[in-house]
Order: C-alpha cells, then sequence, then structure tokens
C-alpha cells in the first residue's frame, strides 16, 4: 500500500477544518482512528476525497453502465441488505434471478427456455470462468470414460480475449491456446481457431465484440469449422459464446446474425448485466444450452439455514440488488426498449467515428457497426503526436478515453478507442468532438509525440494488461 509523507518522509494524517467544535482536526488515513466521530463529518472527509475521481458519465474506457433510471436506483437501495445466496429468506429475490434467466434463455434462442440451465453471477468475468469450468469438466468426464488421459487440458481462443480468460487458464491449470493477431486480422477466426485444436481441446472461445474495437468474431462459421474437423477427425468440440458485450447488443440490433443457441455447437453463453444489460456494476448470467452441458458434480446442494440450495457460483454472498435491477430493466424496456437504447448508442458511435474519421489525422480500425464501440489510430505521417498525447489532452477536459497498443505481433499498432454507453448522447459525443477540435492545433504545434505507451493511463478495460507473465500471450 502507498502512504503518502511529507517531506520529512512521515505519513501524513488528513487534516480536517474545524468548521464545529465537535469535528476532530486531525484524521489518521491508514489507521483506525482512536474515536468515532459524526455521520457527517465522516461523510464530508469520504465525500472530499471522491470528488479527484473522475467523472463516470465521460469514461470512454469502460463498458459498464454509468447511468440509471432512479426507479432503478431506488429498488437497489431497498435490496442492497438482501443476501442472493440466501434463496430460502429471500425467494422472491431468487424468483426474479430464476425469471431473468428464462428471459435470457428465449432471447438466446435456447431449445427449452422454461427448463433453461442458468445462474447469475457478480460480472461477465465470473460467468465466463463457470463456462470455462463446464467444458472442462465436461471433457474431463468423457476423456475418463473412454480410459484416456485428462491431464493437458488446452483451450483455444484469440490473443483479444479479456483478461478473465487468462486468469481462468491460469487459475483452473487451462492450456491457452492464443491465435495472434497478424495483418489486418484483430480477432479470431474460423481456419485460425481449427489449426490449434487437438484431443485435449476443452472448448473454443468465440467473443462478440472484442474489447480492442468492437468487432465480432464470426461464431457460425468457427462453429461450422469445428463441424467439419469433428466429420474429418471425430473430435467433438464444443464453443463458448463471451458476449460480455454482445450477447445484449445483436439479439436487438442483428437478428439474422446467428450466434447463440441455434448453433448446436454453442454450450455455453455469458454475458454482463453490467455492461449493455444496462445494469449499474455487480451482475452478470451464465447459461447453459441444456443440463447435459453443465455437469451435475459441479453444482453443490448445500444445506443453508434449513433449505435445499443447487449453486454454481465463485462467489458465495453478494448482494440482490443488481439482479433485481435486472429485472426491473427487463420490464421496464422490454424488446422494443432495449433495441431502442442499443440502436441510439450504435447511432451515436457511428456518427462519431464518422466525424472522428473526417478530422483528418485519424484513421478507423472499426466504426462502431457491431457493437456501439469504435478504434481509431494515427494517420500515416502524423507524427508530431501520438495517440497517448490525444488521450491525455483529453483528459485535461475530464474525457478518459483509453489509448494502447495491441497484443504480440501488432504491437506496432497504437489505438484510442471509444465506448458508446446508454446515457452517452448526441449532445455529449458534440461535446467531445468540440474538445477534441479544439486540443488538435496545440498538438499539432508540438514537434513530436511526448508521450508513448509507457505513459498511457492503465485504464484501457481488457485491452492489455499490464504485468504479461508468460511468452506466447502478449
Amino acid at each position: 500500500m502507498t502512504v503518502q509523507r511529507d517531506k520529512r518522509g512521515e505519513s501524513r494524517d488528513l487534516e480536517i477544518n474545524p468548521i464545529f467544535s465537535r469535528e476532530p482536526v486531525r484524521v489518521p488515513r491508514y489507521a483506525l482512528p482512536d474515536q468515532g466521530m459524526e455521520p457527517d463529518t465522516a461523510y464530508q472527509v469520504v465525500h472530499d476525497e471522491l470528488m479527484l475521481d473522475g467523472n463516470a458519465r465521460q469514461n470512454l474506457a469502460t463498458f459498464v453502465s454509468t447511468w440509471a433510471e432512479p426507479q432503478a436506483r431506488r429498488l437497489m437501495a431497498e435490496c442492497a441488505e438482501k443476501n442472493m445466496i440466501d434463496k430460502d429468506e429471500y425467494p422472491q429475490t431468487a424468483e426474479l434471478e430464476n425469471r431473468c434467466v428464462h428471459m435470457l434463455a428465449r432471447l438466446w434462442h435456447a431449445e427449452d427456455p422454461r427448463h433453461a440451465t442458468g445462474c447469475s453471477t457478480t460480472g461477465s468475468s465470473e460467468a465466463a470462468m463457470l463456462g470455462g469450468l463446464a467444458l472442462k469438466r465436461r471433457w474431463q468426464h468423457k476423456r475418463r470414460a473412454e480410459g484416456r488421459p485428462a491431464d493437458r487440458p488446452n483451450l483455444v481462443m484469440g490473443i483479444n480475449v479479456q483478461i478473465c480468460w487468462e486468469k481462468f487458464a491460469d487459475y483452473f491449470e487451462v492450456e491457452p491456446r492464443y491465435v495472434p493477431m497478424e495483418g489486418d486480422r484483430y480477432h479470431l477466426t474460423p481456419d485460425k481457431a481449427v489449426e490449434l485444436c487437438d484431443e485435449n481441446t476443452i472448448g473454443v472461445v468465440a467473443v462478440l465484440g472484442s474489447t480492442f474495437d468492437g468487432s465480432y468474431e464470426p461464431v457460425s462459421g468457427i462453429a461450422a469449422a469445428l463441424d467439419d474437423l469433428e466429420s474429418r477427425t471425430g473430435l467433438d468440440i464444443p464453443v463458448h459464446v463471451d458476449g460480455a458485450s454482445g450477447g445484449m447488443i445483436a439479439p436487438f440490433l442483428d437478428p439474422d446474425l446467428t450466434w447463440d443457441f441455434r448453433l448446436p455447437r454453442v454450450a455455453s453463453i455469458n454475458t454482463s448485466g453490467h455492461k449493455y444489460g444496462l445494469v449499474m456494476p455487480g451482475v452478470g448470467w451464465a447459461l447453459w444450452r441444456d443440463r447435459d452441458a453443465l455437469p451435475d458434480d459441479l453444482v453443490f446442494h448445500v444445506n443453508y439455514l434449513g433449505g435445499d440450495m443447487p449453486t454454481f457460483a465463485l462467489n458465495f454472498s453478494r448482494p440482490g440488488a443488481q439482479v433485481v435491477a435486472q429485472y426491473y430493466n427487463f420490464l421496464r424496456l422490454g424488446f422494443d426498449g432495449y433495441r431502442r437504447v442499443q440502436r441510439t448508442c450504435r447511432d451515436v458511435a457511428t456518427r462519431l467515428a464518422a466525424e472522428i474519421a473526417g478530422l483528418g489525422p485519424f484513421e478507423l480500425i472499426t466504426d462502431g457497426g457491431e457493437l456501439p464501440v469504435f478504434a481509431f489510430r494515427m494517420r500515416d505521417g502524423i507524427d508530431t503526436f501520438s495517440v497517448f498525447d490525444v488521450s491525455a489532452a483529453l483528459r485535461e477536459r475530464g474525457w478518459l478515453m483509453p489509448a494502447y497498443t495491441f497484443p504480440e505481433h501488432r504491437t506496432d499498432l497504437a489505438a484510442l478507442r471509444v465506448v458508446v454507453r446508454n446515457g452517452f448522447s448526441h449532445d455529449l459525443a458534440d461535446l467531445l468532438l468540440e474538445d477534441l477540435r479544439r486540443a488538435l492545433p496545440r498538438l499539432r504545434e508540438q514537434h513530436g509525440p511526448h508521450r508513448d505507451a509507457d505513459d498511457a493511463g492503465g485504464f484501457a478495460h481488457g485491452a492489455e494488461t499490464k504485468n504479461p507473465r508468460r511468452p506466447g500471450r502478449h
């Protein structure tokens, strides 16, 4: 932990203006105070420090929802003390979770939505790990039943996957097989996925919405390539779709895109309720196409406070507020409401991308036509400033726009990315454009770039890791 120190190297306490005589004048930063204080004083101390945080609405890096209706916030406050795991004590909250699973199962074309297998999680990262665990366990059962070794599982995915998949491979001892970026190919393709598969492959992860550039990976093409592989070799390799963002975009804006349980090879899907599910942070969802896709020996039946509670999760206690807010949004918006919200986000993204491309110094990598997310880079010949200079200049006005380099084999490519979420309106996009136009003359007058990747802020949200440990990953 970093401790702030004064000129003498000693840790410095918080100093409070003594407006009221009952207030303490000094409050320790890194130790419990000897005595308590008035609640308003404690509130003011914390509130004042939090003023230094960035403005969440101007955060163009995060995929996580930063706006919610007052009624959703009110419901969350009313449910903050409810523990989601206590299904016996809070049966109606558990029922709302079950309804959300059924709604998502219908949205993703499960064969029998009424008996869908799924659960809520703390976010898409936990949901992805649950999907990976089910893939590993199914593979182990099959191998052992065949009398074959089951100690060298591997998982095939593009190097553009979110960091949670690297964590899954590390934590649960699965060899990650990453397809690198090459040329203008920035995500997984069917031919490259199949090249890395063998008898130890537990599955292929297809990402519906890359964090690097917002593009969809070709899930149906990957499934077809694996169908062909099975016909040639007998290898039956399932697909997990990481729909952290796209799972709540494609059903509403791209209904003809086949990526979900309509593909028999898709065994499981995860999404993030707190991204384009439009809930404040703290909820994700994992669904399996049927009961066979989720081995029963992964499900715990806990005798908890007098009730039998089946559970499959990495976490135990967590608030039920976000699940309730998810159900509220499903009721409040319905299919058409989600479609209109996501359509507005995509319209803002594509218009903003086109406007930025028209400024001159920038070239689009993607245009926001899939996820409402786009990435852009400097045009050839622009040598007085970098994407990192642009990010720093916009931060002066409160905009948090990440600049980062792409992974191994394309580390030469540095880009900026914009995530358009509910609440980022056309008007806010115009304000961003105005600030970008205002910064460009000053940037053009530089003799050369002032910043590079080493100066970039650590807020690219999935588009990099700062401490790579294994060769071949970055």
